[in-house]
């Protein structure tokens, strides 16, 4: 795929910039966007002149605020002819960024929030500006994510905060996030794009077989998770043509609280 719509690719040195470009949408990402990011990081993933790889998204009010409410054809993950468990090919995005044997770096400023905050995780490292901010939303959509969001995220910040995380749907500053482990580094705004590009080129000066050999044995001790998180997608398919999940979108178009009450047995 050369001709990207919803994703800009560019190469600077030896570093791969991936860059979800829909800041309109505070880079929220629909069928397109996941097609498109998946191409990305394969390309960047076996091009023998990367050494690394920065994920980020346009604009400054958002690195990515997860699916796409407002876009029919995949908004809650379904409902469309998009490939995957849930509407769209989530869960092999989450395994290519795991997969390629490049460090990726998730470029944060502003929100990560939902699936975009799934992705910070999943990242090798994420470093963020400090007007970053962080946190679930999903049991307030009818949603969540039942694989790599929650089993790994426990393995990364514990799992007493990792279920505060998605129980709870708090926001989270830069701060906070570094405090917990979610993140490795927090800058000013101003300092964001070049501290990135250090930590790259240091990145960049490391021995390629050695780098992807640590990924491999890192990866390997949570690959489990991949496995039930094909399952649990598949279950999470189910739930989002149910009431009780439509009723989370159906809210936010409406401008109301959702009422999961009526769903209690």
């Amino acid at each position: 795929m050369s001709n990207y719509e919803d994703v800009l690719y560019e190469k600077v040195g030896r570093t791969a910039i991936i860059t979800i470009n829909r800041p309109t949408k505070y880079n929220a990402f629909r069928p397109r966007t996941v097609v498109e990011l998946l191409d990305a990081f394969q390309m960047a993933g076996w091009d023998r002149d990367i050494g690394s790889v920065v994920f980020t998204g346009a604009g400054g009010k958002a690195f990515c605020t997860g699916g796409d409410q407002s876009d029919h054809s995949g908004g809650q993950y379904g409902n469309n002819d998009a490939r995957g468990a849930v509407g769209m090919p989530v869960e092999e995005l989450h395994s290519v960024i795991r997969d390629i044997p490049k460090p990726v770096i998730a470029k944060v400023r502003g929100y990560a929030i939902g699936g975009g905050n799934v992705f910070c995780t999943l990242c090798d490292m994420t470093i963020a500006s400090d007007n970053a901010i962080f946190g679930q939303v999903g049991p307030k959509m009818g949603s969540v994510d039942p694989g790599f969001g929650t089993a790994y995220l426990a393995r990364v910040v514990g799992e007493k905060k990792a279920r505060e995380i998605w129980y709870m749907c708090k926001r989270y500053s830069a701060k906070e996030a570094l405090d917990m482990g979610l993140i490795n580094a927090v800058v000013p705004d101003a300092e964001l794009d070049d501290e990135v590009m250090r930590w790259c080129e240091e990145l960049n000066k490391r021995s390629p077989t050695a780098i992807a050999l640590a990924k491999k044995s890192f990866n390997a001790d949570t690959e489990s998770i991949r496995g039930m998180g094909q399952l649990a997608m598949q279950a999470l398919r189910l739930y989002y043509y149910t009431e009780e999940s439509q009723e989370g979108v159906k809210a936010l178009n409406e401008k109301r609280e959702p009422d999961f009450m009526k769903f209690y047995r």
